[in-house]
């Protein structure tokens, strides 16, 4: 809604506070007819005046049409129509402006109803045809807007729609524009604030994407258990070419097992047996003292030490 001027209705007042004090004056010195004429014509001066007189803002437009037909763009600023032959039926907004518009339970091309908000940022670049061509071109904006909003989704799929809102934004800015150009609009841009889907759909594609990260991760641990596999077979290469590295691996898996409280250790007959000479009662007394060394808290005194004299 455009602000009206304050400046004519200053003029309207100043001239006939003008007339009013010369036929005040003039009705001191003669007669009351002359002095009413005086005032008469100073209201209709004032109102002849007043209305000629237009004030356009820095980012407003007028339309002048002389007769009917078009005679000029005025504005911004100070400009002078004749009454009664000129008129200002339109003041154009030159400035940005932005139009919300959205399509509701519209189909796209795979049958998926959706709902879709947008906003285009839009400007007028020629105030004559959009004063002329069409009768209103606010409306018209948006009914164009939204039919094209209806062509782009019939013509999408979902998966487009959600994931790539620039392109169907920028389609939606070419389709508008070539339909606004010869109304002299320029169409800036059109971003798409939301797409809503139904809320089962919504279930469906949770329930999906939840499948798909599950099988992401089965293929990831299968992937590395081949890895481990691939592993455990060249440990298995080199300590098939290298038995004393098996057996001393052999013997640090033995002395971590052991070195745990509690803990239970079988050894199954195998030839690390003999190669560490655990079998022997030497072998495992040996073990048994180098564990007990391991457990004995700091400073306790050991088997053999001068504080106890008990040897075996």
């Amino acid at each position: 809604m455009r602000k009206p001027s304050s400046l004519p209705g200053l003029i309207f007042f100043v001239i006939l506070g003008v007339g009013l004090a010369v036929a005040y004056s003039t009705f001191a010195l003669s007669d009351y007819s002359e002095s009413a004429s005086i005032a008469v014509g100073s209201a209709i001066v004032a109102f002849i005046v007043s209305y000629s007189v237009k004030v356009a803002d820095q980012w407003d437009r007028a339309v002048v049409l002389r007769l009917g037909r078009f005679r000029a763009l005025q504005g911004p600023g100070l400009f002078f129509i004749i009454p009664i032959i000129e008129t200002v039926p339109y003041w154009i907004d030159t400035r940005v402006i932005t139009s919300a518009f959205k399509a509701e339970k519209t189909l796209t091309k795979d049958t998926v109803p959706v709902d879709v908000d947008a906003v285009l940022f839009w400007k007028v670049i020629d105030p004559k045809k959009a004063a002329l061509d069409v009768a209103d071109y606010v409306s018209a904006i948006n009914w164009a807007s939204q039919t094209a909003l209806r062509d782009v989704i019939g013509k999408s799929i979902l998966s487009d729609m959600l994931e790539g809102r620039e392109k169907i934004s920028s389609e939606l800015q070419k389709i508008i524009d070539v339909r606004t150009e010869p109304w002299g609009i320029n169409v800036i841009s059109v971003e798409v604030k939301d797409v809503l889907i139904p809320s089962a759909l919504e279930d469906a594609m949770s329930m999906q994407a939840q499948a798909e990260r599950e099988r992401q991760a089965r293929v990831i641990l299968g992937d590395s258990e081949r890895q481990i596999a691939e592993k455990f077979v060249e440990a298995a290469n080199t300590y098939a070419s290298n038995p004393t590295a098996f057996h001393l691996r052999a013997m640090n898996m033995l002395y971590e097992g052991l070195k745990r409280d509690n803990a239970t250790i079988v050894i199954v007959p195998s030839t690390a047996i003999e190669t560490m000479q655990l079998g022997g009662l030497a072998g495992i007394t040996a073990l048994t003292a180098t564990l007990g060394q391991e457990r004995k808290p700091a400073g306790a005194p050991g088997p053999w030490s001068d504080s106890n004299p008990a040897k075996p």
